[in-house]
């Protein structure tokens, strides 16, 4: 049999000898499953011609390739294609081409490639981490240029009576993790390591741990061997670790799915939401609409680029070169109306067909610039993002900078509706800590919520997302272990990652054999998640944070998948004492409002103020340069209890005067990070009296927290 009829023969199986090619409709976009067949339609405004390629599962070579009449199959810029008898499951890509190309420098169209869809919900041909598959199911290492294709998924499942959980931002407590590294090593003991079934049988950890919600790191389908890197000590390849390196925006990564094909990745996604939304769980994913994979004028060419690259990137109009604000070769054109009607409908799809409660915009600022670049002052992307009645209660928080130097934090255009990650929020702890000079003014702002970010725009304190540590960094164990970032192994001579990390080794560079040093450094981290998790607005802990997870120094290990990245879940006496004292942190922030508050309201029923600041004396808070101490009075309200926080990043013990509570009131000692374990935090009722009423005694680089009952 020839070839040819090998290929009819196949189309047949797929298809039948009934099928009918019909004009097809212009909207929805992408390929739509309808009564009879599916609709397939995609956008290109300066093409001339467009031809629709179909494929059957394990070939690579199309069975059918249906060139799309302007006159019959085009609405606007719209091609489209309505096909019979054809059902989920199919393969499919595009040939797009522009016949004359009088701007070839602007206009990137070329037909021998094969395009992904935009709007695809799944991929085939990348099911496994770190491998694309090609004919008879021979693996290749390297990627192939454009190797994946669109595919069909039936997307049918019984989410029963699942809804998003709409947790209050004020009552939010986030973890930001990474599928593939949070289960990947073998001390995880998970049946599925590094998908989306082994976080899922990670559920009963991170309930216990109390924290409410989970920040994924980019799950859509991105390209992870785009790097020519090659590890210092192992001499193999290096990956694209964290995935901010979109390939489609719509389909969930299949090579993070236990069940990795067909439409196995969109269904193993929906039972994971599913679980950690029964356990009280929010799912929020961290999604990359400022640049694609696609990279610079030299990069591989996946969809964006041949359908119409002057339409979705950001370019100069005269040369086509690329603008380049994410730092990644290209700049996805977010406000042009094309662009900004897709990701609204990406948007609308996590949320209502995948249930996800949340969204953090990796380089957010960019979303904010027009289609020449320019900083806008009224984005219209961001402003329709934050009044879309379908997102309304959907959680938006922004990275409120970009890589060109646009910092926002502060100001980022909100409408009411943003949250943003508070840089100078991990910034200003991190300086305190460690004992710079001049801080306590700061310190006093970024625990009351930061209203000198928020509060002038009408924001609250629940508008900031308080953090010391992420992904992108020191883990809390290195910034106390190193003063320096240590990223040889990345390949590119200790060149790439921040400089400025605001860190301190406490006198040893690295690991350290020394009981002294090792006790000063637990202390400092417990410091670290003391201020985290009792300041006003809303806290995000790294995983492994409370497991005293290392990366040995490295703070920018986005090319890692090894032990760098992945978390150790081996105990350590270490490991088991901090993740006691975070634990009993994060249940007394959710047992008492006080911390917890929604407003910069400053008056309380009897017209008193929430908060008093002092010093080692009483109304003498030191906001001086030289000060290191503070202390923190949060008054009670009929729910909760006066609170009162001491902080002193001294080298020295120092005598803290209290204020007097009414009668047949006390306060009593909850925490202290000066105390060893288990004295180090009590447990509820099992809380300390003074035996001292007026004073207390501070250790030296110590929180000291106290309940007034």
């Amino acid at each position: 049999m020839s070839k040819t009829d090998l290929r009819q023969q196949k189309l047949f199986e797929i298809m039948g000898t009934d099928f009918d090619i019909q004009r097809g409709h212009p909207i929805p976009p992408g390929a739509s499953i309808m009564r009879g067949g599916i609709n397939f339609a995609v956008l290109s405004k300066h093409a001339t011609t467009v031809t629709l390629v179909l494929y059957v599962p394990g070939d690579e070579e199309s069975i059918l390739e249906i060139p799309l009449d302007p006159r019959f199959n085009k609405t606007g810029d719209m091609w489209h294609v309505f096909i019979t008898s054809l059902d989920p499951g199919i393969r499919y890509g595009y040939r797009v081409d522009r016949d004359p190309n009088d701007k070839p420098q602007i206009h990137k169209f070329d037909p021998s490639i094969v395009l992904l869809d935009p709007y695809s919900k799944a991929f085939s041909g990348a099911p496994e981490w770190g491998k694309i598959h090609t004919r008879n199911g021979h693996i290749k290492e390297l990627p192939k240029q454009n190797s994946r294709r669109s595919l069909v998924v039936d997307d049918e499942f019984d989410w029963g009576t699942d809804q998003p959980l709409n947790i209050p931002l004020n009552d939010s407590i986030i973890y930001e993790l990474h599928v593939r590294g949070f289960t990947r090593h073998p001390s995880s003991q998970v049946r599925n390591p590094g998908t989306f079934l082994g976080l899922t049988e990670k559920i009963p950890y991170l309930k216990k741990l109390g924290v409410t919600a989970v920040e994924l790191l980019p799950i859509n389908e991105f390209e992870e061997l785009e790097k020519n890197l090659i590890h210092s000590k192992t001499g193999r390849g290096l990956v694209n670790f964290w995935g901010y390196n979109s390939i489609g925006f719509f389909a969930p990564k299949a090579a993070y799915a236990a069940d990795n094909r067909n439409d196995g990745p969109v269904k193993e996604f929906k039972t994971m939401v599913r679980a950690f939304h029964e356990a009280g769980i929010e799912v929020i994913l961290d999604i990359v609409f400022n640049h694609t994979a696609e990279g610079n004028e030299r990069g591989p060419t996946y969809a964006f680029r041949g359908l119409d690259n002057s339409i979705y990137y950001i370019i100069d109009p005269r040369t086509g070169v690329y603008h380049n604000y994410s730092g990644c070769g290209n700049t996805l054109n977010c406000n042009h109306p094309v662009v900004r009607d897709m990701i609204i409908d990406c948007l609308h799809y996590w949320v209502t067909e995948m249930h996800v409660d949340g969204f953090r915009f990796d380089l957010a600022s960019i979303l904010g610039r027009g289609q020449d670049g320019s900083v806008l002052s009224n984005p219209p992307l961001l402003e329709r993002i934050a009044h879309d009645p379908i997102l309304a209660k959907t959680k938006l928080i922004a990275e409120a900078w970009d890589a060109a130097g646009l910092y926002q934090v502060g100001d980022f255009p909100s409408w009411g509706r943003w949250a943003e990650w508070n840089g100078k929020f991990r910034d200003d702890i991190r300086r305190y800590v460690r004992g710079d000079n001049g801080m306590i003014p700061t310190l006093a702002t970024r625990l009351a919520g930061s209203s000198d970010l928020y509060e002038d725009d009408g924001r609250e304190p629940f508008h900031s997302i308080n953090f010391i540590t992420s992904h992108d960094g020191f883990t809390l164990n290195d910034l106390v272990s190193y003063n320096q970032k240590h990223n040889l192994e990345n390949g590119e001579d200790n060149a790439d990652g921040a400089n400025d990390n605001f860190s301190w080794n406490c006198g040893v560079e690295g690991s350290s054999d020394s009981n002294e040093i090792n006790k000063l450094r637990l202390q400092q981290m417990k410091n670290m998640a003391a201020i985290l998790l009792l300041s006003h607005g809303v806290p995000m802990i790294l995983a492994g944070d409370e497991l005293g997870r290392t990366q040995g120094g490295n703070n920018n290990a986005y090319c890692q998948d090894n032990e760098i990245s992945w978390i150790n879940w081996e105990p350590t006496n270490k490991s088991v004492d901090l993740h006691r004292f975070f634990t009993s942190l994060i249940q007394f922030r959710k047992t008492h409002s006080n911390l917890r508050r929604a407003s910069f309201d400053k008056a309380r029923g009897d017209h008193s103020p929430s908060i008093n600041w002092h010093g080692a004396k009483l109304w003498q808070p030191g906001w001086t340069q030289e000060s290191h101490t503070l202390a923190m009075h949060l008054f009670g309200n009929p729910s909760d209890n006066d609170l009162y926080i001491i902080l002193n990043a001294t080298g020295q013990n120092q005598l803290m005067e209290l204020p007097s509570n009414s009668n047949n009131v006390s306060w009593y000692r909850v925490l202290d990070t000066a105390t060893s374990s288990p004295a180090d935090i009590l447990e509820p009722g099992k809380e300390e009296k003074l035996s001292n009423q007026e004073f207390y005694n501070t250790s030296a680089r110590s929180v000291v927290l106290l309940l007034a009952k």
